[in-house]
């Protein structure tokens, strides 16, 4: 199973950590193509050696070329955001991840949209579950 991975990078790194360990945990499913997403040294300002066209078509390829996504989409990021609509016109199987926190909302466009999975969390435990719980529906 190819998987594309997506979640902020340029809209806020604070999840790298719950990025990385979603990964870890993606890859005993299959190749997780946007692996990059959890790397711990990857800062705001994204990718360096790539110029913005580059990681665009890099991307959109991956998304293509994906069996399922899976975003987390605790960070507002207007690049996740444009991933997950991306996903819906290819006709992607989608899950997305919220983790609960005070004085924030999801947005509407996201938890507003009947075919969206948005699944809410407040543990990595809980997120792997609802990672499982996906994946074992749609495999």
């Amino acid at each position: 199973m190819k998987i594309y991975f997506a979640g902020s990078i340029r809209g806020g790194r604070e999840d790298k950590e719950v990025y990385f360990k979603i990964i870890e945990h993606l890859k005993s499913y299959g190749k997780v193509l946007s692996e990059h997403v959890g790397y711990k040294d990857l800062e705001e300002v994204g990718e360096k050696n790539l110029s913005e066209e580059q990681i665009y078509v890099r991307d959109m390829t991956w998304l293509k070329d994906s069996d399922v996504v899976i975003a987390e989409v605790s960070t507002p990021s207007l690049g996740v955001g444009y991933e997950i609509r991306e996903a819906e016109i290819l006709r992607k199987r989608i899950l997305c991840l919220y983790r609960t926190q005070d004085a924030k909302r999801l947005s509407a466009m996201l938890t507003g949209d009947r075919n969206l999975p948005v699944r809410e969390y407040t543990s990595l435990e809980e997120a792997v579950k609802h990672i499982d719980d996906f994946l074992k529906l749609i495999s």
